[in-house]
């Protein structure tokens, strides 16, 4: 099988891509046939060993998968042949992945490989954003940030499907608002102007009344986090789900105590490695919207697996927007 490796702590163009040996699935584990691999903005982050997880050496970035089952292990509850996406904790960017027999889930026949790769993590991250972290009630005003990337846009579709009363998104630049506008935000503000950066804060508080938004989701952190505080409402639910920016936030707790407001974290990751009834309960939401057309995975550039450096340039930045795929040469 071919495998992009990293031996080192390391960028993007220095991964090895190898022929290695294929693995065999262990007891209640599946090998698969990989036939697309989503790219995430983590993947950018472990290899430079900047991820609060750090693998040890050598190992194959990539953590979302969706192809065929090629081989079972013993005891697997899943068959040879099925379509299925998954994810992994490192593996995604090869031709076969190892997942073990939690981690996977048959794919619906209306998604192509493709946009079954980009479930795995960017939708249960959105729920748990949501559901569970949020405590979303419909009728309540939910603020994206960097709502045209994964994570953005599947928050977006999620709160639209379970009846957000409006739903506001910030991105960079004016093809990436429309993005968010059309995934069903109610309204885009960009937080990249030059000397404009703070101006999302004011129309923020300007399309809701100057209450603020109920729910914040924010993949930023830096000032984005931090101007966020200025506009949770009343008993509002900031959720940290990454730092894209680059900087971990001071965030101000004064404004959270002043509001009754709190800021939770989501690590979808640890959540279903502690709590498989969870993931259970996620994918189970998550699959019944997929069936009904409520939700749809937003794919919108694909780069052969051979040039997997270059995409996770592309990636790290900000050349793309909604999710990124790999897609065996």
């Amino acid at each position: 099988m071919k495998a992009w490796m990293v031996k080192q702590w390391c960028e993007p163009h220095e991964m090895q891509f190898e022929d290695i040996a294929t693995p065999e699935p262990g007891t209640k584990q599946v090998r698969v046939k990989v036939e697309a691999a989503a790219l995430n903005f983590l993947d950018t982050l472990i290899i430079k060993g900047q991820y609060q997880v750090k693998p040890p050496f050598p190992f194959t970035p990539g953590v979302e998968v969706a192809g065929t089952i090629e081989a079972v292990g013993a005891d697997s509850m899943w068959k040879p042949g099925m379509r299925v996406c998954g994810n992994i904790g490192t593996g995604g960017y090869a031709t076969h992945a190892i997942l073990d027999d939690r981690s996977v889930a048959p794919l619906p026949d209306n998604l192509s490989f493709a946009e079954g790769s980009a479930v795995p993590i960017v939708y249960p991250t959105a729920h748990l954003c949501l559901k569970d972290a949020g405590r979303m009630q419909p009728g309540e005003t939910v603020l994206v940030h960097a709502g045209a990337g994964g994570v953005g846009l599947a928050a977006i579709q999620l709160a639209r499907a379970w009846g957000a009363g409006k739903i506001l998104a910030t991105a960079g630049g004016a093809a990436k608002l429309k993005v968010c506008l059309d995934a069903g935000a109610d309204a885009a503000f960009d937080y990249a102007v030059p000397g404009k950066e703070d101006a999302w804060v004011d129309q923020v508080k300007e399309a809701t009344g100057g209450k603020g938004a109920d729910i914040i989701i924010d993949m930023v952190g830096g000032r984005i986090a931090e101007q966020s505080m200025r506009v949770l409402n009343w008993r509002g639910r900031f959720i940290v789900v990454g730092f894209a920016g680059g900087t971990i936030p001071n965030l101000a707790a004064n404004r959270l105590l002043l509001k009754s407001a709190s800021a939770i974290g989501v690590f979808w990751g640890e959540t279903a490695k502690r709590e498989p009834k969870t993931v259970q309960a996620v994918f189970g939401d998550l699959f019944a919207l997929l069936a009904q057309g409520k939700i749809k995975p937003v794919v919108t550039n694909s780069y052969k697996l051979s040039n997997a450096p270059q995409a996770m340039i592309d990636l790290a930045t900000r050349k793309t927007w909604g999710k990124v795929v790999l897609i065996p040469d």
